[in-house]
């Protein structure tokens, strides 16, 4: 249990207050990196990529689903495992309604070297809505930073046949994409160190 110091309300609203300064400077931190991320340069996307979709061969531009931007999660699942990673599973349940993400332009999908015949079982399971591609030939997520061990993002822009990569994030910096952390920063305890590995969400014992 993590230990805290008890004190009286007025002492409590100080420190409060003291805290809500700190929120503050981060926040606008916070900000101050949201744009530079906007002001990032683009990169021409060269290649056609095809990637094998629930209806059949999908290109990268038919991706976008008619939206002008496209947020990938390259989500690491082997063709030889019958369920996808636990730790990428818990960045998807972290995703939300995509119902926000549609109507500010942008479709969300997920890329999988796994074949369409493990993914559409495992997203049904899971509760997920969004689109998800297999990469067959694995040029997709190679090129975009990403393999069977390493999940990634990547924000794509799409200005009329022309595609742009704008935007990635591996590693740690996914984390910070992660709304229950968020929320349990709030907390006391935290972010335990030490805590154990996410699991599945239908394979928690409550």
């Amino acid at each position: 249990m993590t230990t805290f110091e008890v004190v009286t309300p007025e002492q409590w609203a100080a420190a409060r207050a003291d805290l809500r300064a700190q929120e503050i400077e981060e926040g606008q931190a916070r900000e101050a990196l949201n744009a530079a991320r906007r002001r990032m340069p683009a990169v021409r996307v060269e290649k056609d990529y095809v990637l094998d979709g629930p209806a059949g061969p999908t290109s990268l531009a038919d991706m976008f689903e008619g939206r002008p931007q496209l947020v990938v999660y390259h989500f690491m699942f082997r063709p030889s495992w019958d369920q996808g990673c636990p730790y990428c599973s818990h960045i998807l349940d972290n995703v939300g309604h995509l119902a926000h993400m549609n109507a500010l332009g942008t479709t969300f999908a997920t890329v999988s070297s796994a074949p369409q015949g493990k993914i559409q079982p495992f997203r049904q399971r899971m509760g997920w809505q969004h689109s998800w591609y297999s990469d067959t030939t694995g040029d997709f997520n190679r090129d975009f930073d990403a393999d069977d061990d390493r999940g990634a993002i990547n924000v794509f822009l799409q200005d009329g046949d022309t595609v742009y990569r704008t935007y990635t994030a591996y590693d740690d910096a996914i984390d910070l994409h992660l709304l229950d952390y968020s929320y349990l920063e709030l907390s006391p305890v935290g972010l335990a160190p030490g805590g154990p590995f996410p699991k599945h969400h239908d394979r928690y014992d409550s």
